[in-house]
């Protein structure tokens, strides 16, 4: 079982050094492999590819910035006993006529880099959404600040990628040489690297000018998220809210959790994906915030640690030290199942764990819940549905009332229905059961000709509590059937 000390511990954390073309990042990541903890998230702003593509050279001055962070960088680790450290570069080292000499500089302060091809870069971070979303088939577009990786994804594995001179730090000069020249050249390059895609798919989104555009996007259409992984439009919409973004001469507002750097990369980002979307003619997009660094995280796990469901393994972790572990969540999904089948799903178990959970919280701090826990929290593994059930589920388990309407916009109302059942069942079980491993396994919830009834070695076990929360599943059910 996990446990807050060995989800924590650095001593059994793993780092990833991504040196990219606007920023050198370290992530240090704990938790269950599968659904990794970020123990730490820092950042540089060197903007190492902005010099290369106006001169073909890394400058000293970004070259010194980044230079100073990896030395920090490098003591912090080795202080805190950090295991593993990967360094991974990409475009900007990749691209620089002095590249060589920088990734020598880097080895001096005790790095291993591994430079990175545009195929290579391209399929780590297809990788990453793979491992993000399980089931993603499509196109996946990473936007750095030296290049756009496109490869298709599907069955598992990627393939086709390519790398295009397109980054963040490029496009405003291609920009202004005028919008029809901005079209033809981004087709030219498509044309080029042989790249085609077949309508209807869907196209997944990373890099960080794609989430702050996400979140403009968000901000727009006043969505009941914040959260910008698995935000997800299908394609018109996408188009419409990208072609009004990349207005030129624009000032966009302040959007809450973008920085002043990344809101002046949106218009440009948005205006490379209109192009993109008339192009490639997906049919929707999803944006991910799983990318590289997860990419190289989740490419070096064994075959079996890769099938295990992200959104279980995430939650089991994240509720372990409230005391919720396989043994509990197991007996509570025999206890309700016959009843209540969703919960026998993957995504019914989750929703069944992190009810149970709540229970352990403290009474005035469980109200806040379905947001926190449902909406806020980043799960992987998970798409916006989803959250929204995560959420309906705690709002059955801990409070009154059906939930926020805006959540019709994120899921069906049948699927929300199934998940409020979970939610309604595993507070009658909680207070049946005191949640007791010994005493859930005693008794079960039976369904028989419509009705509801607790069954096994229950005299006098169902108080004047349990009976309401019986009675108000048994009329949600019946709801829901007809």
């Amino acid at each position: 079982m996990n446990t807050p000390q060995t989800i924590y511990a650095w001593a059994q954390s793993r780092a990833i050094i991504d040196i990219g073309s606007n920023t050198v990042r370290l992530v240090v990541y704990g938790g269950p492999p599968r659904a990794p903890v970020t123990l730490l998230n820092e950042k540089v702003t060197a903007k190492l590819g902005k010099h290369v593509a106006e001169t073909g050279k890394l400058s000293d001055k970004a070259v010194a910035s980044v230079l100073a962070a990896l030395r920090r960088y490098k003591a912090l680790l080795d202080l805190a006993g950090v295991p593993r450290v990967d360094v991974v570069a990409t475009a900007a080292a990749r691209d620089a006529s002095n590249g060589r000499e920088f990734l020598e500089q880097i080895r001096q302060i005790g790095f291993e880099p591994r430079l990175l091809s545009g195929v290579e870069e391209a399929e780590t971070s297809a990788t990453g959404v793979l491992g993000a979303f399980p089931e993603a088939s499509g196109i996946v577009g990473d936007l750095g600040g030296g290049s756009l990786e496109l490869v298709d994804v599907a069955d598992g594995g990627t393939s086709h990628g390519v790398s295009l001179p397109l980054g963040s730090l490029r496009l405003p000069a291609l920009r202004a040489k005028g919008d029809r020249v901005f079209v033809r050249e981004i087709g030219r390059m498509l044309a080029k690297a042989d790249w085609v895609a077949e309508p209807g798919v869907t196209l997944y989104l990373v890099g960080g000018s794609m989430r702050a555009l996400a979140r403009a996007m968000m901000v727009r259409l006043d969505w009941p998220l914040e959260d910008t992984h698995g935000f997800a439009l299908d394609a018109a919409e996408a188009l419409k809210l990208a072609r009004l973004l990349a207005r030129r001469g624009q000032a966009l507002k302040p959007v809450e959790g973008v920085s002043t750097s990344r809101l002046a990369s949106i218009p440009d980002a948005a205006a490379l994906l209109a192009v993109l979307l008339q192009r490639l003619e997906p049919g929707r997009v999803v944006f991910s915030s799983w990318g590289l660094r997860e990419g190289v995280l989740f490419g070096s796990l064994s075959h079996e640690a890769q099938r295990e469901d992200p959104l279980l393994a995430g939650v089991m972790a994240f509720v372990a030290p409230l005391a919720v572990d396989e043994a509990l969540v197991s007996a509570a999904v025999r206890w309700m199942v016959d009843a209540v089948p969703f919960a026998g799903t993957p995504a019914g178990r989750a929703a069944l764990a992190l009810c149970l959970a709540a229970g352990r919280v403290e009474p005035n701090l469980r109200r806040d819940l379905p947001r926190d826990w449902g909406l806020r929290k980043r799960w992987v593994g998970v798409d916006n549905a989803g959250r929204a059930m995560l959420a309906a589920a705690l709002r059955a388990s801990v409070g009154k009332g059906e939930g926020d309407a805006q959540w019709t916009r994120l899921a069906p109302a049948e699927h929300l229905a199934e998940a409020r059942a979970v939610g309604l069942a595993a507070r009658l079980c909680r207070r049946l059961s005191a949640g007791s491993l010994a005493v859930i396994e005693a008794t079960r919830l039976e369904a028989q000709g419509g009705a509801l009834r607790v069954a096994g070695r229950v005299p006098g076990l169902v108080g004047e509590g349990s009976s309401r929360d019986l009675k108000e599943l048994a009329q949600h059910l019946a709801q829901f059937a007809g």
